[in-house]
């Protein structure tokens, strides 16, 4: 199997209320897309497009934003956002404010970011990742006559590991797992907990090209891998309560 990684070049800038669908196919129609290509797209533009953009000069910190800020010597207006976008704060010291998002993804920062946001604004993730692909695959279906898969990627940091690497936190026509239990080693012995996440590999890959400072692009095409095209959710990628040993 051939894989092959490669951006949609000069995407434009996304504004508040942006049709990123109708953006996206334009730019589309200048690359020859092929059934099965998987296109992967950087949250930022789809949470600026559906206006998850925070001014900060609108955002009056609570009580207790205001003590976090000053525990951790951050803005306590950001602080109130990410917990405006969290349902639980998972673990908190000094540096480090890890969450439950509302859609169950444990993250710092509740995902909320000031990267490739402009002034005083910052950026939530979208508030349903799962629908904003699926209506990103029905305009290409539509208007290029393409059957593809959607990612919509994150950069998360990892329990025990150093450094962030990109991750699925919307999908659409990709089982986000491969569930290779039962089937067989090279040495014929039976894999008994294997499942790979095969949409965060596949966001992992993008971001090798997706990049992260000024020479980034948010919206990358990856051709060649094989996948089961299912209609599932990236959800099924959270860790359910019982087997999660970090919480």
């Amino acid at each position: 199997m051939t894989v092959t990684i490669f951006p949609l070049q000069d995407f434009p800038l996304i504004n508040p209320g942006d049709d990123l669908a109708d953006i996206l196919v334009a730019e589309l129609r200048k690359i020859s897309l092929e059934n099965g290509d998987i296109i992967v797209i950087a949250h930022t533009i789809v949470s600026k497009a559906e206006d998850k953009v925070y001014n900060l000069d609108e955002v009056n910190p609570s009580a207790f934003a205001l003590q976090i800020g000053e525990l951790q010597e951050k803005d306590p207006r950001k602080i109130e956002v990410i917990l405006q976008e969290s349902s639980e704060i998972i673990r908190m010291n000094e540096h480090v404010l890890i969450t439950a998002t509302k859609h169950g993804f444990i993250c710092a920062n509740s995902g909320v970011d000031k990267s490739n946001t402009p002034g005083e604004t910052v950026v939530g993730l979208p508030d349903d990742p799962d629908l904003s692909a699926r209506r990103i695959k029905e305009r290409i279906l539509q208007d290029l006559g393409k059957n593809v898969a959607i990612i919509i990627s994150d950069t998360f940091g990892r329990p025990l590991r150093v450094g962030t690497v990109n991750v699925a936190i919307g999908v659409v026509g990709i089982n986000p797992v491969d569930d290779l239990r039962g089937h067989k080693d090279l040495f014929g012995y039976e894999l008994v907990s294997t499942v790979v996440a095969k949409a965060d590999e596949v966001a992992a890959a993008a971001g090798l090209v997706m990049g992260q400072a000024d020479e980034g692009t948010p919206v990358i095409i990856v051709r060649g891998v094989e996948y089961a095209q299912v209609d599932t959710s990236a959800k099924i990628l959270i860790r359910d309560r019982h087997t999660d040993v970090f919480r």
